[in-house]
């Protein structure tokens, strides 16, 4: 059963000994990332890979969407973790054009299960429907809802007790908005990052005003 992926896996284990003996054998030490990654399930959106950190660099957690919600205890453990005991000093939220779920948020398809989740992003959809829909299709919008979908979840990280505690104790934090563009690999920075509390207030002052 599914032979292939362990053949691969051998075959890239090879690899990388080849590249460097001592490759396992550092990950074995414990971790130390910098950064907390929050990103998209999506397939096409490897973490690792589009900012060229090997593992053991990124800590990342990721979900359809790139959705992060109060009540989510997963999402909130990885943060916790990744701030209070791995110490990063930056969380990337980034999202993606073209990203499935938030273009079926948009369309307020009807998938099952899922759509209770999708729901966080038809707010924001509804929130800011008239700075995402304008006179240039629907991909268009679709893709400002993921630009603006990032901002906001960025900004649910801000408000989170564990980001707030550590800017309270002084503990170095930055918050960022990315967006990742499978058109061209590129990353852009949406121009959202917060490094403490007085800078939530009004949600954001960069690129996209929230306010």
């Amino acid at each position: 059963m599914l032979s292939h992926l362990f053949e691969n896996n051998r075959r890239w284990a090879q690899q990388v000994t080849a590249r460097d003996p001592y490759f396992f054998q550092s990950l074995v030490a414990q971790q130390s990332p910098r950064y907390l990654w929050i990103g998209c399930s999506d397939s096409r959106v490897p973490a690792n890979e589009i900012v060229g950190l090997a593992p053991g660099e990124l800590f990342v957690h990721r979900n359809v969407a790139n959705v992060v919600v109060h009540s989510d205890l997963n999402c909130l453990s990885v943060l916790q973790y990744a701030i209070d005991v791995l110490k990063v000093e930056h969380v990337i939220v980034c999202g993606h054009y073209r990203c499935g779920g938030v273009r079926e948020a948009y369309l307020e398809s009807s998938l099952g299960l899922i759509d209770n989740w999708l729901r966080h992003v038809r707010d924001v959809r509804d929130r800011h429907c008239a700075r995402i829909e304008r006179d240039d299709g629907e991909d268009a919008a679709i893709d400002r809802l993921c630009e603006f979908n990032v901002i906001e979840q960025a900004n649910h990280v801000c408000q989170t007790t564990i980001v707030q505690d550590a800017w309270r104790r002084k503990q170095p934090v930055a918050v960022h908005g990315w967006i990742y563009d499978l058109r061209d690999g590129l990353l852009r920075d949406l121009q959202c990052t917060t490094t403490a509390a007085a800078e939530v207030q009004g949600t954001r002052r960069g690129r996209f005003d929230l306010s």
